[in-house]
C-alpha cells in the first residue's frame, strides 16, 4: 500500500500521485464526465430538490464544468481557486447565502476528488506532500497565509504529516530519477497561473540521490495570461473594445472594464447578472458601432464563455507547431473565422515573455550561475510548448541539454517520491 501522497494542487489542473517502494502511480478519478488521472481545478454548486432544501449538488473538474454549462443560471461555478490562496483580500465568497473561506473551498474540492477516486484513495498514507509555487499568483501574495490556509484544509482530513515542497523542486526530483551522472539541473515549471524556476545540484552518494538546492525564483505569469492576451486582441475589438459612444455633445470610448470578464470565461455568467451588464445594454442606444455591443450582449446572454475558451485554447495549441492557425468561433459571425499568425501572437505576449525571462535572469544572477555551468534544463508544463517560451532557453543553453516531459504528472510524482525519503526535511519549505 502507498505510504506517501503527492498533491499537485494546480491553478488549472490538479493531480495526485501515490508512492510506495520508489514506485509511483497517478490516482485515477471517475466522475459523471468519465475517468481521468487529472482534474480541472474547478467547483460547481447547484441546488438539488432531491437532496433537500439546504443541500447542494457539488461537482469538481470536468463534471463541474458540465454542470455549469447545462445549468448556467442556477449554478455557481468557481475555477482557479488556487489564485486566492495567498491573497489577504480574499476573505471568502458567498455560495447560495453561505460564506465559504478559501480552506472551505479547498476542502470541498478534495472531498470531491476523494469521492471520485473511490477505492483508489489510499487510507494508510503516512505523509501528504503538497506542492506550492515559488511565487504565488496575485499582486501582493502572502505565502505564509497560503500555507496557513492549506494547513487548515488538509488537517480536516487527518493526514499524519503535511509537508510542502516547491513545485519546480518536485519536478526536478522526478526528472532526476533518470540521471546517469551527477548534474546541476535547472527546472522551469510553467503552470496556469505561475512560472517557477529551481536550480538544484544532484549527486549520488553511497547509492542515494542527494540534492543541494542552489536557488529559486518565480513570477505570477503563465498560460492563463497568454489566453487572455489572445482574447483581448482577437475577440474584444469585435465586440466593442476601443469603440465609442455619444454622451450629450461628447464622443467617449466604451469603458474597458466591461471586457475584464474575458480573463476568466466563467466570469461571463457572473457578469450576466451585474449592474455593468445592465449599463452595457443601455449603451447600445448611443454607440457609434452598436452591432459590436449587440454581439457582446449575445455572447453573454447565450453563455458562450466556455466555447470561447475552448476555441482560444485550440488556436494557441496549434500555434505551437505551425506558423499560423485557424481561430473558429461561430457566435462571432464572420469575424469568428480567421487565421492567426504566430508572430502576432508572440507580439501580444511580449510583455509576459519579458517577465518570464527576467525571472530566469534573477535565479541565474542570484546564484552566480553561468548558463554553461548547467548540465540539464528540464521544461515542464503545457506552456513550455509555446515556441517563444522555448526560445528563451534555446538562446541561452545548448539544445542537447534541454528536455521536456511530464507536463501534467511530473510535479505530483516528484512530490510523492520525496514523501518517501527519510531526509524529507532537506526538500521541504515552510
Amino acid at each position: 500500500m502507498a505510504q506517501a501522497l503527492g498533491f499537485d494542487f494546480g491553478t488549472t489542473n490538479t493531480v495526485l500521485a501515490t508512492a510506495h517502494g520508489g514506485k509511483t502511480r497517478s490516482m485515477a478519478f471517475t466522475s459523471a464526465e468519465g475517468a481521468s488521472d487529472s482534474m480541472r481545478t474547478a467547483l460547481s454548486f447547484m441546488k438539488d430538490p432531491q437532496l433537500g432544501t439546504s443541500a447542494l449538488k457539488v461537482e469538481a473538474g470536468h463534471a463541474a464544468i458540465r454542470q455549469f454549462i447545462d445549468n448556467p443560471g442556477d449554478c455557481r461555478f468557481l475555477q482557479s481557486i488556487k489564485t486566492f490562496a495567498a491573497s489577504a483580500l480574499f476573505q471568502g465568497t458567498l455560495i447560495f447565502a453561505k460564506r465559504h473561506s478559501f480552506e472551505d473551498l479547498m476542502e470541498v474540492f478534495i472531498r470531491r476528488l476523494r469521492a471520485y477516486a473511490g477505492e483508489n484513495w489510499s487510507t494508510d498514507v503516512a505523509r501528504i506532500v503538497t506542492g506550492r509555487p515559488v511565487h504565488f499568483a496575485g499582486a501582493n501574495p502572502d505565502p505564509a497565509l497560503a500555507t496557513e490556509r492549506y494547513n487548515k484544509a488538509l488537517l480536516r482530513f487527518g493526514f499524519p504529516e503535511i509537508h510542502y515542497v516547491y513545485e519546480p523542486v518536485a519536478a526536478a526530483f522526478y526528472f532526476a530519477q533518470n540521471l546517469t551522472s551527477d548534474a546541476t539541473v535547472l527546472v522551469a515549471d510553467f503552470g496556469g497561473g505561475t512560472t517557477d524556476y529551481s536550480l538544484i545540484r544532484f549527486e549520488t552518494v553511497a547509492g542515494n540521490l542527494m540534492a543541494t538546492p542552489v536557488g529559486h525564483s518565480g513570477v505570477g505569469v503563465a498560460g492563463d495570461h497568454f489566453d487572455y492576451r489572445m482574447i483581448d486582441n482577437i475577440v474584444a475589438p469585435q465586440i466593442g473594445k476601443g469603440s465609442h459612444f455619444k454622451s450629450f455633445d461628447k464622443i467617449l470610448e466604451v469603458p474597458s472594464n466591461y471586457y475584464s470578464s474575458f480573463g476568466r470565461w466563467n466570469q461571463l455568467s457572473i457578469f450576466k447578472t451585474s449592474r455593468e451588464f445592465k449599463d452595457l445594454k443601455k449603451l447600445v442606444r448611443t454607440a457609434l458601432e452598436p452591432e459590436k455591443l449587440e454581439t457582446f450582449i449575445d455572447l453573454v446572454d447565450h453563455d458562450e464563455g466556455y466555447p470561447l475558451y475552448q476555441a482560444i485554447s485550440a488556436t494557441k495549441m496549434a500555434l505551437s507547431s505551425a506558423d499560423e492557425a485557424p481561430f473558429d468561433f461561430g457566435p462571432l459571425g464572420g469575424g469568428g473565422h480567421r487565421i492567426i499568425r504566430r508572430k502576432d501572437f508572440e507580439s501580444w505576449i511580449a510583455e509576459d515573455l519579458a517577465r518570464i525571462e527576467c525571472t530566469l535572469d534573477e535565479v541565474l544572477e542570484k546564484t552566480k550561475t553561468k548558463p554553461g555551468e548547467i548540465d540539464k534544463v528540464f521544461l515542464t508544463g503545457g506552456t513550455s510548448f509555446v515556441p517563444a517560451v522555448r526560445r528563451i532557453f534555446t538562446e541561452r543553453f545548448d539544445v542537447g541539454r534541454i528536455e521536456t516531459g511530464g507536463e501534467l504528472l511530473s510535479v505530483a510524482h516528484g512530490l510523492a517520491l520525496i514523501g518517501e525519503r527519510d531526509d524529507i526535511g532537506q526538500w521541504t519549505v515552510q
